[in-house]
């Protein structure tokens, strides 16, 4: 063969290899906060049913800050992949140099001109291979030996601890690390979230204008003289309470809408412990006909009962466990007719009524409101959705992979809640923080508390349609707690409806099928499903054990045998994550900013005998200048947004890729959309509107 045949061989032959190579259009997302991209080099590999490509490497020049969030490449491959499994990613370091990073997915068009979706939102910040499959959601994971590996290192990062025996398991800090990085790099806060945290703290006494009030230990001189120093931020509300906390129609109102609205329950028999005169409605109607009526409410706070209390500034501090009986009048008023101030009726704790003077009257009441505060802080905040939240969230990440449907659909609402859940430990209830410092409970009551209140905790308290009508409330006029947060229930529950006929096109018309149910019935087609899937069954066993210890008659489940159980408890999860948290979270500087009205801490025993009371023993019995500082302070922090909160409804971040429950999602924002359209017009006939379970207020997750 002469030398030029043998150059046009060889030239067929690559030609001919040219021919053959497939090319792929990668494209890589950079998450767009601050520090998210890398200046480390990465390594690229795509794998499908037919093999894998060579490792392709994105130079860290093209994912740095310089060049953005998105970068476009080839990959180009001897063969044809076939189907697209996962994505592989391996970063090294570089000159010793380890350099985080935070992808948040990849697209990938095939050469037949099909893009894949490969979700990642993941910080990547070792040198170990990371593999993020095709975003297609599956009960069965596409490789199960990836899915142990995923599961296992998640496991080591998302350990179970026991903060206090007693109270809900938390994730396990780092004790060598600073509050900043003692959790695993994906629970972290943004740097964007540190900061506004900071600025919010550093600018609060300004912002309030009490910033030398906080160093004061000294007295209220009257309670003129808090209305003049204390110069509360003013919105409409705390315009409200501050003109109105003194009415007993405001007091009773708070039951509803303020920021305990879970405690109040229909009284159809007096306790034992609380014997209301029947002259208590002042003759005007029979107590025992408006019982059967059912125009009598009880709010009881026995979890306060015995529980040990503070010493703020070498000062004894004091709190009530009081019993509260209310009417509903004819004007449709709840309205405070009885009060006794502790649990055991004895004769220096006597039971306090209107007809009393105006000052005792008033200084049982402002005993009953600090009650409330601690109360709602502990149970139904800090408790009730804070710490259940963290405990949904671990049992999240330790069980499911990122394919799993329900990883996919809870993900959004555990955002940032293990680390304000750790702050909270660090900076509220530890040993040194301002919660433990300067309320009525902090310290040792802190505990006792939480633990009461879990024995007190049943799975139909934490499901409002269940809780309204065992606490029998459903027909209480002007429950706008009740009403929105029924409402969203029911939306919530419509992403998921099992009944839902798949061959039909999903139209925003049709409102009877519920999201929790559209998205898990599509993927669990039946009962069968739903008992087979360990996963799931490992994930609400995590939940009950280290959930709910020692709550064996709550009526927790333990294990899921229909998809109807799995689409309530998977709702009320959502719900606690988002609206519940809204509703006791949102209105505390509104209710609690002017301090008469929500005491944080109490300087003076409760009253033993009627007619005692002097405008002098009610400002002595208010906390000191600079306890009330401290207390509005924190409440002030608590309920401000952070432009990084993302709203019910909103997901950002494409975990799911499948056109249903995607088409889902689209109509689940039209749901809330509308439902915040009616709030907003209900509202505009209101005093004083009703806005914590507006959509446009309540956040996907716990994060403040």
């Amino acid at each position: 063969m002469t030398e030029n045949e043998v150059d046009k061989k060889e030239e067929t032959k690559n030609e001919v290899t040219r021919n053959e190579v497939t090319e792929y259009e990668v494209t890589v997302f950079t998450g767009g906060q601050l520090w998210a991209s890398t200046w480390n080099n990465v390594h690229l590999t795509l794998k499908g049913e037919n093999g894998k490509s060579e490792p392709t490497v994105i130079r860290g020049w093209f994912l740095s800050p310089l060049y953005g969030q998105k970068y476009t490449m080839t990959v180009s491959c001897t063969k044809t992949l076939g189907k697209l499994l996962w994505v592989e990613l391996y970063k090294p370091s570089w000159l010793m140099m380890n350099d985080s990073w935070y992808p948040e997915k990849i697209e990938v068009k095939t050469p037949d001109g099909i893009t894949n979706i490969f979700p990642i939102y993941h910080w990547i910040v070792d040198t170990n291979e990371h593999h993020f499959m095709e975003g297609s959601a599956t009960i069965e994971p596409s490789s199960k030996k990836i899915t142990e590996w995923e599961l296992n290192a998640r496991r080591e990062e998302y350990e179970w601890d026991v903060h206090e025996k007693g109270i809900p398991h938390c994730v396990k800090a780092s004790k060598h690390s600073s509050l900043l990085y003692a959790l695993p790099h994906n629970a972290r806060f943004s740097f964007t979230k540190y900061v506004e945290l900071a600025k919010t703290k550093l600018r609060t006494p300004t912002d309030l204008n009490f910033a030398a009030l906080t160093e004061s230990t000294k007295q209220w001189e009257s309670l003129d003289d808090i209305r003049d120093r204390l110069c509360v931020k003013q919105s409409r509300v705390t315009e409200y309470v501050k003109k109105h906390w003194k009415e007993d129609a405001f007091f009773g109102y708070q039951y509803l809408n303020g920021t305990n609205p879970i405690l109040i329950r229909r009284c159809g028999t007096l306790p034992d412990n609380f014997p209301v005169s029947e002259a208590c409605l002042e003759g005007r109607v029979s107590l025992a006909n408006e019982m059967k009526k059912g125009n009598i409410f009880l709010c009881d706070y026995k979890n306060l009962d015995g529980v040990p209390t503070n010493t703020i500034d070498g000062k004894q501090q004091y709190m009530a466990a009081p019993l509260v009986l209310l009417w509903k009048n004819p004007k449709d008023e709840l309205v405070p007719v009885a009060i006794q101030l502790k649990q055991k009726p004895a004769e220096d704790n006597p039971i306090f009524y209107p007809s009393d003077s105006a000052r005792d009257w008033l200084l049982v009441k402002i005993f009953v409101r600090s009650a409330d505060f601690n109360e709602f802080q502990l149970n139904s905040h800090l408790l009730r959705t804070h710490l259940l939240a963290e405990v949904f969230t671990v049992a999240v990440m330790r069980n499911f992979n990122r394919e799993h449907p329900m990883y996919k659909l809870l993900v959004p609402h555990t955002h940032f809640t293990l680390q304000i859940n750790y702050f909270a430990r660090q900076r509220l209830i530890s040993k040194d923080g301002v919660f433990t410092k300067f309320a009525a409970s902090g310290g040792e009551g802190v505990m006792k508390i939480l633990k009461r209140s879990l024995k007190s905790i049943t799975y139909r308290s934490l499901c409002i349609p269940d809780d309204i009508k065992d606490r029998g409330l459903s027909d209480v006029p002007n429950y706008y707690y009740r009403d929105d947060g029924l409402k969203l229930w029911e939306i919530i529950s419509r992403l998921i409806d099992h009944k839902y006929v798949y061959d039909i096109p999903l139209q925003v018309e049709h409102t009877s099928i519920r999201f929790v149910e559209k998205i898990l019935g599509y993927y669990y087609k039946d009962d069968r499903m739903v008992m087979q899937d360990t996963k799931l069954q490992d994930w609400i066993q995590d939940i009950f054990k280290h959930g709910f210890p020692d709550c064996q008659k709550s009526g927790i489940p333990q294990e899921f045998t229909t998809l109807d159980e799995v689409v309530k408890f998977v709702t009320m999860v959502i719900f606690t994550c988002s609206a519940q948290h809204s509703a006791v979270n949102s209105g505390q500087y509104d209710f609690c900013g002017w301090m008469p009205n929500a005491p944080v801490s109490l300087q003076q025993p409760p009253p033993t005998k009627n007619g005692t009371a002097t405008e002098k023993t009610i400002v002595d019995t208010l906390p000191s200048v600079n306890t009330t500082a401290q207390g509005l302070a924190t409440v002030y922090l608590l309920s401000k947004p952070s432009t990084e909160d993302v709203r019910l409804g909103e997901y950002p971040r494409d975990y799911f890729t499948e056109k249903f429950p995607c088409m889902a999602i689209r109509e689940f924002e039209v749901e809330l959309k509308k439902q915040s359209i009616e709030i907003e017009e209900r509202n505009l006939k209101l005093d004083l509107p009703y806005t914590y379970l507006d959509p446009e207020v309540v956040t996907n997750s716990v994060t403040i």
